[in-house]
């Protein structure tokens, strides 16, 4: 694991100081790259998200879809958790904690934006992270690969419906327009793109110009990350400064889903007898979330300004520690799936 991976929450945590500071410093600067729009989407937003979204498309190899029906059951795992299960309990903590539990502590507008950025990370299956959780927990490479693709196909198609359907469901006007707009310009031609990419680079299937590509570009992946949260948290920065709790009840029952989703994917990896290379990526697929993905169209939807966005961007804080702690946990339990400790496997090797 880079520094960068390693130490996400902390960059994460100075670029939030970063744009807190900005924000306040300079506030008529942030004002005028908010205005910077089109068609509700911000222009210098989209750029940075671009930034960050490209180099994990190209990562993705379609054509290990060919092995999709190799070890059908890990496959089947992920694909139940991820869009039958994990959009929904999101929804229904967000509910519950914002409507119910937290319903005195914030106003009914800024709970509905906070609900709706839960949602639009639950409904975003993690990626590229997702590479760094299985080679930390040994996991088998190709067979993570097989997961990410079948996952960022399924996406295309079942992103928007489903975030439809529980925005609605939690009576928030869903503007179809903007969400299809966010889908095609964050998903479909970032993945298009990335195909050709890994064409054009891999044509003698050797990978070696294609990682060169990737080592190059990944400081500009994490560049477009850290830039957008400085912008996010600049843009809301007199809010935050004003109610700093608001970044406490919003990962509360992030904390509680992601947690809860992994609890309920080991426990079925361990009854279906997974092996653990394929269990635990499984796993991790299930519990981690695209917030790249979730961040874009939280601003196209609801503007930079929103609770929405805010939630999606908490959600980044509270992830990476999270994954880690849950890395670990599945490192420790490797003999739950008869499979030996780390360090009697290094000891082998």
């Amino acid at each position: 694991m880079g520094i960068f991976e390693r130490y996400l929450s902390v960059w994460v945590a100075l670029c939030i100081l970063a744009g807190l500071l900005l924000g306040n410093l300079a506030p008529e600067l942030f004002q005028h790259i908010a205005a910077m729009e089109i068609a509700h989407v911000n222009l210098p937003v989209a750029v940075l998200i671009w930034v960050m979204i490209y180099p994990m498309m190209v990562q993705v190899d379609f054509s290990s879809i060919k092995h999709v029906g190799d070890k059908p059951k890990g496959l089947a795992l992920t694909l139940v958790v991820n869009w039958l299960i994990k959009p929904f309990t999101m929804a229904a903590l967000g509910w519950l904690f914002f409507r119910v539990i937290f319903a005195d502590l914030v106003d009914p507008q800024t709970a509905s934006e906070y609900i709706a950025g839960m949602i639009l990370l639950g409904v975003a299956p993690c990626t590229a992270m997702v590479f760094v959780w299985s080679q930390l927990t040994r996991g088998d490479a190709n067979y993570t690969l097989v997961q990410v693709s079948v996952n960022d196909v399924i996406m295309i198609f079942a992103f928007a419906p489903i975030a439809a359907l529980l925005l609605g469901v939690s009576d928030i006007t869903v503007p179809w327009d903007t969400l299809l707009l966010s889908v095609i310009l964050y998903v479909l031609l970032p993945l298009i793109a990335g195909i050709l990419t890994r064409r054009a680079l891999d044509s003698a299937n050797d990978h070696h110009r294609l990682e060169q590509f990737l080592h190059r570009v990944k400081p500009f992946s994490v560049a477009g990350l850290l830039g957008t949260v400085v912008l996010l948290f600049g843009f809301q920065a007199e809010t935050i400064i004003n109610n700093p709790l608001a970044i406490v009840l919003i990962a509360i029952p992030l904390l509680i889903q992601t947690y809860g989703i992994f609890a309920v994917s080991y426990f079925a990896a361990y009854k279906m007898k997974l092996p653990h290379n394929v269990a635990a990526p499984a796993c991790m697929i299930g519990t981690s979330n695209f917030f790249e993905l979730a961040v874009a169209v939280a601003i196209s939807l609801f503007g930079l300004h929103s609770g929405a966005a805010l939630a999606t961007v908490v959600g980044v804080l509270v992830e990476v520690p999270v994954m880690l702690s849950l890395v670990a946990f599945a490192n420790r339990t490797r003999g739950w799936f008869g499979e030996p400790p780390l360090d009697k496997e290094v000891e082998k090797s």
